[in-house]
């Protein structure tokens, strides 16, 4: 279950200590958590978990079993996708293990990603497992890596190692298992308050494209 403190005014979101994946229930709480954290002023948000698992992704058990509510699910994980991109604070993902598929799609949507060097994969396995991208997915990566990184990751389903990631611009930080969220809290630390009102307007404007393919599927 998704819970939040606070480093100063930075909230940190753990997401959970087993696979975090995105079931109806979870997305509710982190949604319920994010309206909180906005609403009592936090300067920024890190998210990051507890376990080995900084998310597995969709929950494919609970997909399997309400087939017929496969259209509502995705859109409910996209529209997560789209806040967490228009945020109106800054953001970062800071990641103590595996972020696969809409896992790593979540990292990617923060303003920044901070992996930890030592073990742990960033990965999109899509082409693997015989899922392709939706147009919103897509666009959401696209918005945020080089053509060279996005056919680096998108096309192949390779794991990606902290330093891995690194170079190739998925993630913007390596650090030791116990640094990741102080290395996350360096990195906005320095930024201090931004009005909601004006960053929320700028993002929505930079990831105009991501978000309505993300919102109008």
């Amino acid at each position: 279950m998704p819970t939040f403190t606070y480093r100063d005014k930075i909230a940190v979101l753990d997401l959970g200590g087993d696979e975090n994946r995105f079931s109806p229930q979870f997305l509710d709480e982190v949604n319920r958590a994010l309206d909180t954290v906005l609403a009592e002023g936090a300067h920024a948000l890190i998210t990051t978990a507890a376990g080995k698992f900084y998310s597995n992704g969709l929950d494919l058990d609970w997909l399997s079993a309400h087939g017929d509510r496969a259209e509502w699910y995705v859109a409910q994980v996209q529209s997560l996708f789209a806040r967490v991109l228009t945020l109106p604070v800054p953001t970062v993902a800071a990641l103590p293990g595996h972020a696969f598929g809409a896992g790593a799609m979540l990292a990617i949507a923060h303003d920044w990603r901070v992996m930890r060097a030592d073990r742990g994969y960033f990965c999109f396995p899509e082409a693997d497992i015989h899922i392709p991208f939706t147009r919103g997915m897509a666009a959401l990566i696209q918005a945020k890596l080089t053509p060279k990184s996005a056919i680096a990751s998108m096309t192949t389903g390779r794991r990606f190692g902290g330093p891995d990631a690194l170079a190739h611009d998925l993630v913007d930080a390596i650090a030791d298992a116990d640094a990741v969220t102080d290395q996350a809290v360096a990195l906005l630390a320095p930024l201090g308050a931004k009005d909601q009102a004006t960053l929320g307007a700028i993002k929505t404007t930079m990831f105009a494209d991501a978000v309505t393919a993300l919102t109008n599927a």
